[in-house]
């Protein structure tokens, strides 16, 4: 079953990797990079700021557990552990694979993007999704980074699927906790 299912990520990833177009290249890489998403970060920002002055601390600090939980479970945890090559890193698929000279560390699974994008979307909906409707967005923006890591060949999708479940685990965890600790803050101060 497990042979099935690796079969089918691949298969799937050459079939996504192989739509590729030269006027697209730059674009894609540049979308893939953190640096390029700073405009949306300082809007998210803003929007925390603007709809819950008094906690944006505390929610600032939702993300922060929110991304070091699913930054370390991929990379310091599942990566070492399963070993699976990257695309790029894999000698069958050379000359099949279209991976634009960046392929980055020795293994893919999971992806710590995956991870950290949709723990932030995850983490950001639950905290203003009933005030700003729009947050849902930010999944747009959370498989958008995905595929881009489909598209430069360095990870197949289960890598992302599964990143993208450690992500949303995450924002969970980190929202539970946020609210237990602030309870219990807020409960000693007022005593």
């Amino acid at each position: 079953m497990i042979e099935i299912i690796k079969k089918w990520d691949e298969e799937t990833f050459l079939w996504l990797n192989s739509f590729h177009s030269s006027a697209l290249d730059p674009i894609i890489l540049q979308l893939t990079q953190t640096i390029s998403w700073i405009p949306l970060y300082f809007l998210l920002l803003y929007l925390i700021y603007r709809n819950d002055p008094k906690n944006t601390v505390w929610i600032l600090g939702g993300i922060l557990l929110t991304i070091l939980l699913a930054d370390q479970v991929s990379s310091g945890l599942m990566k070492p552990f399963f070993e699976r090559l990257r695309p790029c890193h894999d000698p069958r698929w050379e000359g099949i694979l279209h991976s634009y000279g960046r392929c980055g560390g020795l293994y893919g699974f999971v992806s710590s993007h995956a991870a950290n994008t949709f723990g932030l979307a995850t983490f950001l909906t639950l905290k203003l999704g009933k005030k700003q409707k729009a947050i849902a967005w930010l999944f747009l923006y959370a498989l958008t980074v995905s595929y881009t890591r489909i598209y430069l060949g360095v990870h197949y999708p289960l890598d992302l699927f599964f990143g993208a479940l450690v992500g949303i685990l995450a924002a969970f965890f980190s929202w539970i906790c946020l609210f237990v600790i602030r309870r219990k803050i807020v409960k000693k101060v007022l005593e």
